[in-house]
């Protein structure tokens, strides 16, 4: 799941200002007025680059981890379909994975992100928030991966997912899963190196649902085939047939 979100922030001035309390103390001046992708859709699938907060500031990442042990592009190219998310609960142990989770660990910030609900064999779109934050932070790993063959370094990353919360499990009803959503008091400490093992463990968890909200959007956003990235695909449509 979390295969698609919404991220609007176009210069890195707005995205520093969101992460200036944990980024480091010269980061700002280095790339103040640098763009950064508008997207109001965008699929892991055509593995974006997205700005990712490190501890060592904002660096551009694909989406999809490739390990730094696979051995030629061609792989490359084959693992990063299966590694847009890495499950928290097994994220210790797989081994795409275990070697990012223990200091390699990044914040993506986004304005929502997209799941669909399955009713009746028919599945509608909903674009989620916050309540309380217009930038929220998606719990994430990352590696760098160099090709043998050219020298050529890649920055890739993988979104964390917990279990659903209550209005999670409403809307992703198949699988009953959501991205890991790291509070803002927790944020340093995600991307802190030195955190142990219990530590991070302790804060892969369902974010609370009292802090966020959903509506459905048009079903465009089905369509894989459509240029989904438009303004119009965050607007509200309501479905008559629908509760939630």
């Amino acid at each position: 799941m979390c295969f698609s979100i919404e991220f609007l922030a176009r210069r890195t001035e707005k995205y520093n200002q969101r992460y200036k309390d944990i980024l480091p103390p010269d980061f700002n001046q280095r790339l103040v007025g640098s763009e950064l992708p508008l997207y109001y859709f965008v699929s892991g699938f055509s593995y974006p680059l997205l700005p990712l907060v490190t501890h060592s500031g904002i660096v551009m990442h694909q989406w999809g981890i490739i390990p730094f042990w696979i051995r030629d592009a061609e792989a490359a190219r084959t693992i990063q379909s299966k590694t847009l998310n890495a499950m928290g609960e097994t994220v210790f142990k797989k081994p795409s994975f275990r070697s990012c989770i223990a200091t390699k660990r990044g914040l993506l910030g986004v304005n929502g992100f997209y799941e669909w609900r399955e009713v009746n064999k028919t599945k509608y779109p909903y674009l989620i928030k916050t309540l309380s934050m217009d930038i929220f932070s998606l719990g994430c790993i990352y590696e760098s991966w160099v090709n043998r063959a050219t020298g050529e370094i890649s920055n890739t990353f993988s979104i964390l997912t917990t279990p659903a919360n209550a209005l999670m499990a409403k809307i992703h009803n198949t699988k009953k899963r959501m991205p890991l959503i790291i509070a803002p008091q927790d944020e340093a400490k995600w991307i802190d190196t030195s955190l142990k093992r219990d530590q991070i463990k302790a804060l892969i968890k369902p974010y609370d649902k009292n802090d966020m909200t959903a509506y459905t959007i048009s079903s465009m956003a089905n369509k894989a085939s459509a240029n989904r990235n438009v303004p119009e695909i965050v607007h509200k449509l309501d479905y008559p047939e629908l509760t939630l």
